[in-house]
This record gives structure tokens, C-alpha cells and sequence, in this order.
């Protein structure tokens, strides 16, 4: 494991988990869905890999970690953490992150349209429960999609 504080955090989010997500769009409806979430070996970068049952949901990957350099070596807790996002409709997002404790969060400011996510650890960190939001007019957040996330204990594979 890195010495790294913050990339120690991360290790929260490693494991397989069930996901049931609602969205203010699909009233009544709940998208059911996995994430994997493993380390990419070395333990620098995490990726995440998100699957829903539902058409019009996006399938995802993520990439988390320190950026803002050619190398994860030399970076400190002090630089932020960062998630890169890619999904079945082609679309691709770089968004702010970070974890403690109590929740993991990211966030992306984008003139016109930005999001914000937080997700609480709760059961002893076996549950995250998120929700996201959207500003689409720079001022006014709206809640978004609401996912909570249950570790699972079936592997896969």
C-alpha cells in the first residue's frame, strides 16, 4: 500500500458493489447496477467500472488519482485528486475528488453545466450513499441522480 494518505483513503472504495439509483427524470424507477472498483497494479490510479440494467443509463469507467503530473511519484496529499470519466454515449468528464473518513466526492465546474457529487459512508463503510446534483444555470443546484451503493459479498468473476 502507497504511504500516501490520501491515496490510502481510496482503499474505502475497493471492492464489489450493488448499486439502486433514482433519477428525478424516471419518477418511481430504480436503475439497478454494479460497480467494480479495483486498484490498477501499483497502487497509484483506482479504477472504477460501472454497469446498470436500465437502456438509459450509461455504462462507465474511471480513472482517480493525482494529475497534475507525468508521474504519481513526488505527488503529496497536499495536490488534489482527480477523476476522469468515460461512458457508453461517448461522453468523457475530468472532475475534482476526494475522500476522508465520513464521504467521497467530486465535483466539476463548467460554465452552463456543472455537477457535484457526494456520497456518505455509512455500515461501517459497507453502504455509500450519494447523491449528485446539477447548476445548469451557474447559480442554482438541483439534486440529480441518488445512488446508493451496497458492498457486495458474492465475487465475481
Amino acid at each position: 500500500m502507497t504511504a500516501d494518505p490520501t491515496l490510502n483513503l481510496l482503499k474505502q472504495l475497493v471492492g464489489s458493489w450493488i448499486t439502486a439509483a433514482t433519477h428525478p427524470k424516471m419518477p418511481g424507477a430504480v436503475v439497478h447496477g454494479t460497480a467494480n472498483i479495483e486498484w490498477l497494479e501499483g497502487e497509484r490510479f483506482l479504477i472504477l467500472r460501472s454497469r446498470t440494467e436500465h437502456p438509459d443509463f450509461p455504462d462507465a469507467i474511471s480513472i482517480i488519482g493525482y494529475i497534475d503530473r507525468d508521474r504519481a511519484d513526488g505527488a503529496t496529499d497536499k495536490q488534489p485528486l482527480h477523476m476522469h470519466y468515460y461512458d457508453s454515449r461517448g461522453v468523457y468528464r475530468d472532475y475534482d475528488t476526494s475522500i476522508d473518513d465520513r464521504a467521497w466526492r467530486w465535483e466539476r465546474m463548467s460554465a452552463g453545466f456543472s455537477q457535484r457529487f457526494t456520497g456518505t459512508f455509512a455500515d461501517g463503510g459497507d453502504t455509500i450513499v450519494g447523491v449528485s446534483q446539477l447548476c445548469e444555470d451557474d447559480s442554482h443546484w438541483h439534486d440529480d441522480l441518488q445512488i446508493t451503493y451496497r458492498r457486495s459479498t458474492v465475487q465475481e468473476g
